[in-house]
């Protein structure tokens, strides 16, 4: 059977889209997505998703777009590809929950093809926790090696590794949070390979509402204070450092005359920077520091 066209793929990805958004309704209780179809001027355009007065979630966005048209310079220059005209599809997820006791979570998947036949699929997904949770983290990273471990015998190590190096804050070396899978161009060998690409990628996303919801369970309860409100902003603060400075997929968006909303809606409601910020020595901030390295064995980790 023949692989599935670029078409098919975003008319699938759609479909995930609305999985993911209905579950994540379910699991917060309250808060609804607010849905804003667009058109790129360029060629294509998509459906951004983003969620309003939720019970758990403060902010969040569920992106789905699909958009196509010459391929700009920049990404030809940069990707040291030949001219052609290019087709992206994809889901791009970030959820900033109000309790700082929840994570914060990205996830993305994504499609690209060029009228030569160039093409590759790219994602990942990696949880950002505000205080990292030993439990949460052997549970987050368990699921996700499932799925890794349902398409390739490594894809796990050689996936997290690449999340370990990719969500990585140069300039604080630290990372983003615990990090998860991160992979990009990965491209077919055959029609068959190029299925279980997609397969892998849609599991991606189906794992993404199970564990989500239930992080928003399991820890939406747990009491806070001024203090773990103030901690909360100065993490979200590094997550917008992150994503300004180093993130591929914003400045990719960017490039191709995306569109701003869309690109920057992984951006928290609020956030906050302290000059010369030590946390308390023995404290859960100074935990949380001590651990946001590449290379932790999550699976395995014992303090």
């Amino acid at each position: 059977m023949p692989r599935k066209s670029k078409e098919e793929i975003s008319k699938i990805y759609q479909e995930i889209q609305d999985h993911i958004c209905s579950e994540l309704e379910l699991g917060d209780g309250e808060g609804k997505f607010i849905e804003d179809k667009w058109q790129r001027e360029g060629g294509g355009g998509g459906r951004t998703r983003i969620f309003k007065n939720g019970k758990i979630i403060e902010k969040g966005g569920v992106a789905f777009s699909a958009v196509h048209g010459p391929t700009p310079s920049k990404i030809l220059q940069k990707l040291n590809l030949e001219k052609a005209d290019f087709y992206a599809t994809g889901v791009s997820i970030v959820l900033h929950p109000k309790s700082p006791m929840v994570p914060i979570i990205h996830m993305n998947i994504r499609y690209f093809e060029m009228d030569n036949g160039v093409h590759w699929f790219g994602g990942g997904i990696d949880l950002t926790p505000h205080y990292i949770d030993i439990s949460d983290a052997k549970y987050f990273h368990s699921e996700v090696k499932k799925v890794c471990d349902d398409f390739e015998a490594d894809a796990y190590e050689k996936f997290k590794k690449w999340a370990d190096d990719y969500f990585f804050i140069k300039h604080r070396n630290e990372t983003r949070g615990i990090g998860g899978i991160f992979y990009d161009h990965l491209k077919a060998k055959s029609d068959d390979h190029f299925d279980e690409i997609l397969n892998f990628s849609l599991s991606i996303g189906r794992l993404f509402p199970k564990v989500y919801n239930y992080f928003m369970a399991k820890n939406s309860q747990v009491e806070f204070g001024t203090q773990e409100k103030a901690w909360q902003n100065l993490r979200r603060g590094r997550y917008v450092e992150f994503n300004l400075v180093w993130d591929a997929g914003t400045k990719f968006g960017l490039d191709t005359n995306g569109r701003t909303e869309s690109i920057l809606m992984s951006m928290p409601p609020e956030a906050s920077w302290e000059y010369m910020y030590k946390p308390e020595i023995g404290g859960r901030e100074s935990f949380t520091l001590d651990y946001l390295k590449k290379g932790i064995d999550w699976l395995n980790f014992t303090k």
